[in-house]
């Protein structure tokens, strides 16, 4: 942006500025320094043309003003141009100033009646114009301070000017400092030979007179640039009243974005118009709410909320749209059109094995989906009576249910989409089975007196196992296990899942009387809860 929108001329003037400016640090003859010179002259004839297109631009929006009535928007417009073109000519005139101090300095023209700045006396001084220019304190007489803030204080009121017409922060950017020093440029802060230098420092300090010339015309050039930016800008503010349809595209509504195989698309097609002038202009409200406007196109989005629904689950709703247009002559027109829309009734469902009543404190897991919603459906859920854990895919929850009764709650988007009562049914007790190391006892045969051990197995409901395996693990931790011999108890010993009978001395004709005193259960937590009021009695026959 610093040269604005450059012409070749200006861009190939550029380049050899570069060119000679790297030339210059290799201490080359007098006849390449001379072509300083003719770079200053190149870019003195291409900032002239730049300005008087400048005036011409300014000229044209005064001229269209008046032939829109001279409205008092676009004067504003057009008055806020004229002041940054009175602005920018007082900075050029300044900068024209440095440039005659600096051949002054240097010793003059070599003829002062004519005052031509190809032939000068000091085009080979290296020093004068660096020491004028340069900081105090790096033993220069500090003049280019000035020159800085110029520049930088014209950027400054460039940007005030775009921004009281409105301009967003995203334009105002490329409205950067003109004169930066080394720390604040992204190119010179990498570089370790120039890292802390002053602006002046950079831009003169041993330079040639013609070289310095030139360089002042750059500056010259990236005023004109910012000029000119700042008037495509303002030229767009002028007319901004017109309702001219300069954007026109091809629209299709449909039916229903989505539709099913084998079914109909459809859908009704038009031609839609937009000014692109009045983009950030147009006010577009929905039911009195103002809509964000992007590319001349308002954006609607609130939540549908519940109405009175037909047999079919459809609740008939409006919308009313307003677009507010500015019109010329200081007027606005405000187009207005009622929209019918229907809220259809969301309907739940959820899919389980065990939907009909959940199990008391184990992990349900239910798949529960709103198929109206589509792809808008983003699911929450809340339970009363139990807890609901949310599941990684969309619609997928656990409930924990603890109490009789569990009602679930599912929302989308944080609106609440409707509730499912559950009941609660208890856990089945698991069956106790008996082994030994050669398989399961059969309990009317009896074992062998001289059994070494016995093993307990807690065997779940083969039901409740199927819809919630995670939840139907049960051992047997505790067991008195009473050997009887004769109708009277001969000793007892407590155990858990393994029993060891070496101890009991049972004989034949005795009995195994094994008392399942408590019983434990691991959840889908892996958390290990007491099954409550278990109780049980098995008696065995030694034989």
């Amino acid at each position: 942006m610093a040269g604005g929108k450059e012409t070749p001329r200006q861009k190939m003037i550029g380049m050899m500025y570069l060119v000679l400016t790297a030339l210059l640090a290799l201490n080359v003859s007098s006849t390449v320094l001379d072509k300083f010179a003719f770079i200053n002259e190149s870019l003195e004839r291409a900032n002239a043309e730049t300005s008087d297109r400048n005036i011409r631009t300014i000229q044209g929006m005064e001229q269209a003003v008046k032939d829109k009535g001279d409205r008092p928007d676009d004067k504003k417009v057009v008055s806020d141009a004229e002041a940054l073109r009175a602005e920018t000519e007082r900075v050029l005139v300044e900068m024209k100033n440095y440039k005659e101090k600096f051949i002054d300095i240097t010793g003059g023209y070599e003829n002062p009646e004519k005052k031509d700045a190809r032939f000068i006396i000091g085009k080979t001084d290296y020093d004068k114009v660096g020491h004028y220019m340069m900081p105090v304190q790096e033993g220069g007489e500090g003049h280019g301070a000035a020159m800085k803030e110029l520049l930088n204080g014209y950027a400054d009121y460039v940007k005030e000017v775009l921004k009281k017409n409105g301009a967003e922060d995203k334009s105002l950017r490329p409205f950067h400092k003109l004169a930066k020093d080394a720390d604040e440029d992204e190119y010179y802060s990498k570089d370790e030979n120039q890292k802390g230098k002053k602006w002046s420092q950079l831009a003169f300090e041993g330079s040639p007179t013609h070289a310095a010339l030139a360089t002042v015309s750059e500056f010259q050039a990236n005023v004109l640039g910012f000029e000119t930016a700042a008037l495509d800008f303002l030229v767009r503010r002028v007319g901004l009243k017109d309702l001219t349809f300069d954007d026109i595209r091809p629209v299709v509504m449909p039916e229903s974005q989505y539709v099913a195989a084998g079914t109909k698309y459809k859908a009704d097609m038009f031609i839609a118009a937009s000014a692109s002038g009045l983009n950030d202009k147009m006010v577009m409200k929905y039911n009195g709410e103002e809509a964000p406007v992007v590319g001349g196109v308002g954006k609607v989005e609130f939540t549908a909320t519940p109405g009175n629904y037909d047999k079919n689950g459809n609740a008939r709703k409006q919308i009313i749209a307003e677009i507010t247009v500015p019109q010329g002559g200081g007027t606005d027109t405000t187009f207005r059109d009622t929209i019918d829309y229907y809220v259809v009734r969301p309907v739940i469902q959820i899919q389980s094995q065990s939907v009909n009543a959940l199990y008391y404190n184990c992990g349900n897991a239910l798949d529960v989906q709103v198929p109206a919603l589509g792809t808008a459906y983003s699911p929450s859920f809340s339970a009363k009576g139990g807890d609901a854990i949310k599941g990684s895919q969309t619609g997928q929850v656990t409930i924990v249910p603890r109490a009789q009764k569990v009602t679930l709650t599912v929302s989308s988007n944080g609106n609440v989409i409707g509730s499912r009562e559950f009941g609660v049914r208890a856990i089945p007790a698991p069956d106790i089975k008996v082994f030994t190391s050669a398989g399961e006892v059969n309990l009317k045969e009896g074992i062998a007196a001289r059994t070494p051990e016995l093993f307990l197995r807690a065997i779940p409901d083969e039901s409740f196992a199927q819809f919630l395996p995670n939840d139907a693990k049960f051992r047997v931790s505790e067991a008195e296990i009473t050997l009887v011999s004769g109708g009277l108890g001969r000793g007892s010993i407590r155990a858990g899942e393994q029993i060891n009978l070496r101890g009991m001395n049972g004989r034949k004709g005795d009995q195994l009387v094994i008392e399942i005193k408590k019983v434990q259960r691991q959840n889908f937590r892996k958390q290990v809860e007491d099954f409550q009021k278990f109780q049980r009695f098995i008696n065995i026959s030694l034989k």
